[in-house]
């Protein structure tokens, strides 16, 4: 497990949220994966990333068996977290009719590490 900074905590372990547009990785789009920033399991691919104007980075698909969904103790949204560690990464809504895939993936970045393709395929 990778040590995390008192800020990456808060969203990691006590499932806190970023500011919206606050994250590095709302507008990055470049080729790569998206990893746990605290066990580094694969999460999201790039091309499965989406402009949602939500202010976090939004993604309609995960890498399959990666992220488990959670419902929250009140039953209104539902979590998502490494299926791995268990890290917080964010909520998942659907319905919104973004994409084909009719799904958004919320996700903190500082719950994710990016890996460029060219480091992935070194």
């Amino acid at each position: 497990m990778n040590e995390l900074t008192p800020e990456e905590a808060h969203v990691i372990v006590d499932k806190g949220t970023e500011r919206p547009f606050s994250g590095k990785y709302y507008e990055h789009y470049a080729p790569g994966i998206y990893v746990c920033r605290r066990c580094e399991e694969p999460l999201y691919r790039s091309e499965d990333k989406f402009r949602s104007g939500c202010g976090w980075p939004s993604f309609d698909d995960e890498i399959p068996g990666k992220v488990k969904r959670v419902p929250d103790p009140d039953g209104r949204r539902i979590e998502i977290v490494c299926s791995n560690c268990g890290a917080h990464l964010g909520h998942v809504f659907t319905g919104e009719m973004f994409t084909i895939k009719n799904t958004r993936h919320c996700v903190n970045s500082l719950s994710m590490k990016f890996i460029s393709r060219s480091e992935d395929d070194s």
